[in-house]
């Protein structure tokens, strides 16, 4: 691995930092400012739709300014927004929280980009390893997010201000590991010769599929772990404990990046997806046994690693479907698919599990499961049949 994907695996790590951080304490303040219970998460909805509206203009900057200046950019975002949330903490001002929380959303968006970069810092047979391994920094994020959290909740005499205050403290760390990164240059757009159109890009079997396992794997993952702390607390369990729970939730999601990328290889890309699939419905049944803390670890542990397949698998498959000078609007529609689809589930979680439950919640994402899993063996048919029919007598 070069200096240069080590380099941006910590970037990947404390950009988790600064989403679990997020994750951990937006619905709690939320919970503690809104003017009614089912808006709590509405903090936790307005980082993923500043994400969502962030895509276009994200890809806009990434193609005029290129990868560093673009990541830079949102990096600075990230540190005005911190220091706006903290504001919105000590000003007890819920929709300044709201506020801030989707200008954060364009750093959401920059650093959902980190995974596309990585393959971009090596060779076209290393791609699913870098794409993996970059991916795998986020393990940075299940130790530093929820200590993080639990370590600065109460510093500064305000609930979570502390927090918010750490998290500019991590935007300018990486601002400066960022700053040591020599990205490649751009390809040269050659007049007349931009790639096709969206609309045909999008019109593809694998593109189609791989967006949607993307959007509607990271929309349940973010369900479930957007409505845990809030769950946890219902059922009377300690914030030290959200903390454990969401460390090892991280955890599962970033540990297998030191090694899917090898899986991807050796069985295919479909077959560790579906295998991802299948982990997310085995992370709902253990949740579905009770409310106890080591059934919350394990069913957010198994959830983390489904969604580590799942995700690291939609991203290597879209790989396939644009060409070099169409990557920044592909890679701008598939992160505004997640973010679209993110949105939805984090104002579901909140409205859901105050609402009607935490067992109701789990039952509800096995609908997105199911069409995920339909999806990838629609895609693994029309491969068998386009390899038939290509096949010489």
């Amino acid at each position: 691995m070069s200096r240069p994907l080590w380099l941006l695996a910590l970037c990947q790590g404390l950009f988790l930092t600064n989403n679990v951080v997020f994750i951990a304490i937006n619905g709690l303040v939320g919970l503690s400012l809104a003017p009614l219970g089912w808006m709590a998460t509405l903090p936790v909805m307005g980082y993923v739709v500043g994400g969502a509206l962030s895509t276009n203009l994200v890809a806009a900057t990434q193609s005029r300014l290129g990868r560093k200046h673009s990541f830079q950019l949102g990096l600075l975002v990230a540190l005005g927004s911190s220091l706006l949330c903290a504001w919105a903490v000590f000003d007890k001002n819920f929709w300044l929280l709201c506020a801030a929380t989707v200008v954060a959303g364009y750093y959401s968006a920059n650093g959902n980009l980190y995974r596309f970069a990585a393959a971009e810092l090596a060779p076209p047979a290393w791609r699913e390893k870098a794409v993996s391994l970059v991916m795998a920094g986020g393990l940075l994020g299940a130790v530093a997010g929820p200590n993080l959290a639990n370590h600065t909740r109460t510093l500064l005499g305000v609930p979570f201000a502390g927090a918010y205050l750490a998290l500019a403290v991590v935007a300018l760390l990486s601002m400066l590991l960022m700053a040591l990164i020599d990205f490649p240059p751009a390809p040269v757009k050659k007049p007349g010769a931009g790639g096709r159109p969206l609309s045909i890009i999008m019109r593809q079997p694998m593109f189609v599929v791989a967006a949607a396992a993307g959007a509607l794997g990271y929309g349940v993952m973010n369900l479930l772990m957007a409505a845990t702390p809030l769950a946890m607390q219902q059922c009377g369990l300690p914030f030290g404990d959200t903390a454990l729970v969401l460390e090892w939730h991280v955890i599962g999601m970033f540990a297998p990046g030191f090694f899917t990328g090898h899986l991807i290889k050796r069985f295919g890309t479909l077959p560790i997806m579906g295998v991802g699939v299948l982990l997310m419905a085995l992370c709902v049944a253990v949740a579905l046994t009770g409310v106890e803390l080591h059934q919350f670890v394990a069913a957010l542990f198994l959830l983390g690693v489904g969604w580590n397949f799942l995700f690291t698998g939609s991203t290597t498959l879209s790989l396939q479907t644009y060409a070099p000078e169409e990557k920044d609007q592909a890679q701008g529609a598939l992160n505004f698919f997640v973010f679209a689809v993110m949105a939805l589930s984090s104002f579901g979680s909140g409205l859901l599990v105050t609402t009607q439950g935490w067992a109701l919640l789990n039952l509800g994402s096995l609908l997105p499961l199911a069409v995920t899993g339909a999806g990838l063996l629609w895609l693994a048919r029309h491969q068998r049949r386009a390899a038939l029919l290509v096949r010489p007598a």
